[in-house]
């Protein structure tokens, strides 16, 4: 297969953008970026960037990373406030310091010297949704164990204070003419987050991974599960075992069984193997992901293959 763009379904914004950057010749690594700032730039998106969900202090907190999967090259930050397109100070850690992992105050303050500049991210509906969850008000979707999150959560708010979704994620995975794969990562995190809590998403391995060697996976859901099980680097490694791109998909999923975990969620994967083919798994039914190649128009939305906890599909 050509050219190709992956995303998770709240990529649309981003993946024409995307497509446009790899039909002009464009890297695969600059398609992934740009595709990821116009979803960090939607501000009816309110899992990633601008308009992001707060902690539960009601701060908003970036993270991101991004990976090239020619010589395995890759930037992440965690904990940024006040920035908001983490993605592409991701890139800049990737290509202008020696290391993969900057937080807090250091990425801001390398965000700063980089000559990015700085914004309001709790817009006006973001911060009601924050105070209604903060009020005891759920969302009519939320399950047992977002209950406990959330209850657990509003202990912790009156001990610091004496949507729209909890969390959310975007991935942008893409192909270039040359062959070479990137993915990228962005979000605000899980709403009513301990302040300084990362999740997978800035995480090499855990929520983002990719190889030209053997393909790419990018995560979304419940970090804290990804982290544990390497769910992203699980996916490549299974395909570099021998595993379709559906195979290795499955496996991954059914590694979260193992897992001991009072607020056990949602888990997102979207996933390219290294000719191209793209695909996707949810642990819950009814979810899509979307992929445009360069033969097409538009970008396709699909149905993710549905793995649930007891492993069956």
């Amino acid at each position: 297969m050509g050219m190709i763009v992956v995303a998770s379904a709240n990529g649309r914004v981003g993946i024409g953008r995307a497509m446009e950057i790899l039909r002009a010749g464009g890297s695969a690594l600059d398609a992934v970026e740009a595709g990821t700032r116009l979803v960090e730039d939607n501000l009816e998106d309110s899992s990633v960037g601008t308009g992001g969900l707060p902690n539960l202090l009601g701060d908003v907190e970036l993270d991101a990373s991004i990976m090239e999967g020619k010589g395995l090259r890759s930037g992440a930050v965690a904990g940024v406030k006040g920035y908001p397109n983490p993605i592409s100070i991701a890139r800049r850690v990737m290509t202008d310091l020696p290391h993969v992992l900057l937080v807090g105050a250091g990425a801001e303050r390398f965000a700063r010297e980089s000559g990015f500049h700085t914004a309001e991210l709790l817009t006006e509906a973001s911060r009601q949704v924050w105070e209604s969850r903060l009020a005891g008000v759920l969302p009519g979707w939320a399950t047992p164990a977002d209950v406990r999150y959330f209850d657990e959560m509003r202990k912790w708010s009156q001990l610091a204070t004496d949507p729209e979704k909890a969390g959310g994620t975007v991935n942008f995975l893409a192909k270039d003419r040359d062959g070479t794969i990137a993915s990228a990562v962005s979000t605000s995190g899980w709403a009513w987050k301990y302040p300084g809590r990362a999740g997978d998403s800035p995480i090499i391995g855990a929520g983002n991974y990719c190889d030209n060697r053997y393909g790419a996976a990018a995560c979304t859901g419940r970090g804290e599960m990804a982290i544990r099980a390497a769910t992203a680097r699980s996916v490549v490694l299974y395909m570099k075992l021998g595993m379709s791109l559906a195979e290795a998909l499955a496996e991954a999923m059914r590694d979260l069984e193992a897992l001991e975990d009072p607020f056990w969620g949602r888990m997102n994967i979207v996933a390219l193997d290294r000719d191209g083919n793209p695909a996707a798994a949810s642990n819950y039914p009814d979810t899509t992901y979307i992929y445009q190649t360069d033969g097409m128009d538009r970008y396709a939305e699909e149905p993710r293959l549905v793995v649930t906890r007891n492993g069956q599909g």
